[in-house]
């Protein structure tokens, strides 16, 4: 298969009151699969300012990024190379508002439950239960990391 370039993807779990906010995709080529509030950063952004505009495109919120669980690299179900930075963020502002568009639904689970449903149909499965994973283990690294507009 021919690579067409890589994608580079950002996501966020907010966490509030010991659970996850997750949205049902309603976008044609992944319709009705659950996903952590994602989107492509745009050429030229901050992958800081990518991860948080897409959570307040996708959920209505304001949030603060407070660490992250790594980068993920993987073949996403649309046959894409992904490369996925994943951050985990709390609300400062702004009330849920999905996108009908492109959100079709949006619900708030407790970290273990979504590691072990085999009921919620996810996007790219085996990535959002690492990224779970992670957030039950704690692992979890300091966003300095990222060295942003140098």
């Amino acid at each position: 298969m021919e690579q067409q370039g890589v994608v580079f993807v950002v996501s966020v779990s907010i966490l509030h009151k010991g659970k996850l906010l997750i949205i049902k995709e309603n976008k044609a080529s992944v319709r009705n699969t659950w996903n952590y509030p994602s989107g492509r950063v745009e050429y030229g952004e901050d992958i800081l300012d990518a991860a948080r505009r897409e959570t307040r495109e996708e959920t209505g919120y304001d949030v603060r990024l407070t660490a992250t669980t790594g980068i993920y690299n993987f073949i996403s179900s649309l046959q894409q190379q992904v490369v996925l930075f994943h951050f985990i963020g709390e609300i400062i502002g702004g009330s849920l508002q999905v996108d009908a568009v492109e959100i079709a639904d949006a619900r708030w689970i407790t970290p273990e439950d979504l590691s072990k449903s085999n009921v919620l149909e996810l996007r790219d499965r085996e990535v959002i239960l690492q990224i779970t994973d992670n957030i039950l283990s704690k692992k979890e690294y300091p966003l300095m990391i990222f060295q942003s507009k140098l």
